[in-house]
């Protein structure tokens, strides 16, 4: 019998587990790692740290800027890619889910289709970035983890994500469609 035949790598590997099931197992993780760091699960702000080591590998200065005024993230930047913690946990991240993108043969290369596409997701992209600095983190820290701290940040973040999306999807189906 073949690998993919099996019925128990077809149900945890090939198909899609019940959002139950993903729900608390995100929500038992997420408890696990606030124990274990003392603080909730970020994903964007490691993404600023490596820009920080690079840019700092390059000469650049940031020890002055107004954001390293805060100790966590002066101590964060003296650390380096592989000592930290919330880089190592971005990097399984990102090569979790490509073994199982691979794993439910899913993964695809796509074609770009015009210079504007990438212009678009270049510029969406930045915006994106922007937007979880300004607001505590992303769809993880500020939705997810803000929310389940009882913060009230999480909570803004959450009615303006639905606002974004909204608005989002009328252009895209405007502009793209």
């Amino acid at each position: 019998m073949k690998l993919e035949e099996n019925k128990y790598f077809k149900a945890v590997v090939k198909d899609a587990w019940p959002y139950t099931l993903g729900a608390v197992l995100l929500a038992l993780l997420n408890i696990t790692l606030f124990i274990s760091n003392g603080s909730p699960w970020g994903v964007t702000t490691p993404f600023l740290y490596w820009a920080t080591w690079i840019y700092k590998a390059f000469g650049g200065q940031v020890e002055n800027w107004v954001y390293f005024n805060n100790p966590a993230h002066l101590k964060a930047i003296n650390l380096s890619f592989l000592t930290h913690g919330g880089s190592l946990m971005n990097i399984g991240i990102i090569f979790g889910a490509f073994i199982a993108s691979l794993a439910a043969s899913q993964f695809k290369i796509r074609k770009i289709k015009s210079i504007r596409q990438v212009i678009v997701a270049i510029s969406g992209g930045l915006l994106m970035g922007y937007g979880t600095r300004i607001a505590f983190g992303c769809n993880i820290g500020a939705f997810f983890s803000g929310v389940a701290s009882f913060s009230l940040h999480g909570w803004v973040y959450t009615i303006f994500i639905f606002v974004g999306a909204w608005i989002g999807s009328k252009l895209l189906v405007k502009f793209f469609m």
